[in-house]
Order: C-alpha cells, then structure tokens, then sequence
C-alpha cells in the first residue's frame, strides 16, 4: 500500500510557480500495478521521484507497506568511478542481497561484456540503461516505480525485459508511466490520472484512460 497524505509539490522558476502536485489524498492498494497517466509536464515523473523518495515534497506526506523501488532504471545515483560489477555489488550491500547473486544476474541480464568491469563513466546511454534496468529487477522490491525504461535496447533486449519484468509483477505491484496504452493494458490493471495537479485513482484501467483521452483531445482542441 502506498498512501499520499495532503501531498503538495511547488516549483518556483524564475518568480513562477508550478504546482504539480495540489494536496494529494490517494491510496495505490497493494499488489496492484497502476498506470500513471497524464499529458506531457503534468509531474508524472516527478511523483515517481517523490513516492521512490528521490524528491521530497513541499508539504504532505507519503506512507507504505513494503519496499518501493527506484524509478526503474534510473542510473544517477551510480558512481561515475566504480565498475559496473562494483555498483552493482554496492547496490546489493545497501538492501542486504547476496553480493554474487546480484553480480551473475546483472552481468548476465545487461550483456554488457568486458565493460561490466569498466568504470561507470566511460558507458554510453544505452549501456548505463541496461545495468540501470538489471540492477533494479535484481531486487525484489514490493513495488516497483517504471517510467518508460523497457524501451531500451534492441528488439531482443527489450523481449528480454519485458519477460523479466513481468515475472517480477507476479509478485509485486508497480505504478507505470508510458505513452504506449498496449503496453499499459498489458501490465496493468487499475490507473491513476495527473491533471493540473490534482490525481484521481481508478479501480478500472479502461476509466482511466478514457478520462486521460478526454483531457488530451480538450487540451488540443483549447490549444486549436
């Protein structure tokens, strides 16, 4: 269970404030994977940050049961100087996974090669994702926190996340954001609608996309 209690998040740029998030009161049930939708700016990724405590908010409060993930294969808070292997066994100190485990996973789900024993830094995007993406499936979180992260990689590799991640959903719970809606039928089954600020949960996905679709075609018809 994930509960946001009179959740408020303001940025202020410039002299300008944008809320993202306006006193928030919702409950993500546990065991269920939820999408996130909303228009493009709206703070999706920004709640993600929040709930995974990455960000903190302005006012309010998040409550669970269970361990939260990460934003699934966020790779800004692996050190630039270590190897992959080393991040990687760093990680599993930190959450209390078997060092070894971890390293014959990641090593052989990111198909990294000899660069796996190489400092993060020298990675290209597509291979920080990648270790990014395995270290994350290599815990066994409660919940996990997705923003489009399966996109990476080639046809295979994506076939090969997409296989993983769903075998850790038999267990788990996530809260999704994507732009592709068959990929979100395919995961999930209840959704939650960022609007202006304000977030409505839906037991039914198909209800939330339906509002989702509604905010988007009012917002190109204003914009026309």
């Amino acid at each position: 269970m994930i509960r946001l209690e009179n959740l408020t998040k303001i940025y202020k740029l410039n002299g300008r404030r944008k809320v993202v998030a306006d006193n928030m009161n919702v409950t993500f049930p546990t065991g269920v994977s939820v999408a996130l939708l909303g228009r493009n700016g709206a703070g999706k990724s920004s709640l993600l940050r929040m709930i995974s405590g990455a960000m903190l908010p302005t006012s309010g409060r998040i409550l669970s049961t269970g361990t939260i993930s990460w934003p699934v294969g966020f790779a800004g808070s692996f050190n630039g100087e270590l190897t992959g292997e080393q991040n990687c066994r760093f990680v599993a100190r930190v959450y209390g996974i078997d060092t070894d485990e971890m390293r014959d996973f990641v090593e052989d789900f990111a198909e990294l090669g000899q660069h796996f024993y190489l400092p993060f830094r020298t990675y290209s995007s597509g291979m920080r994702a990648r270790l990014a993406f395995g270290v994350s499936m290599a815990v066994p979180f409660d919940t996990y926190l997705v923003d489009e992260v399966s996109a990476v990689g080639d046809a295979a590799f994506r076939a090969k996340s997409n296989h993983v991640f769903n075998a850790r959903m038999k267990a788990a719970g996530a809260v999704v954001v994507s732009h592709s809606m068959p990929s979100l039928r395919e995961i999930c089954q209840a959704g939650a609608v960022l609007e202006n600020g304000k977030l409505s949960y839906f037991h039914d996905l198909e209800d939330a996309i339906a509002v989702h679709t509604a905010n988007m075609q009012r917002a190109v018809a204003k914009a026309g």
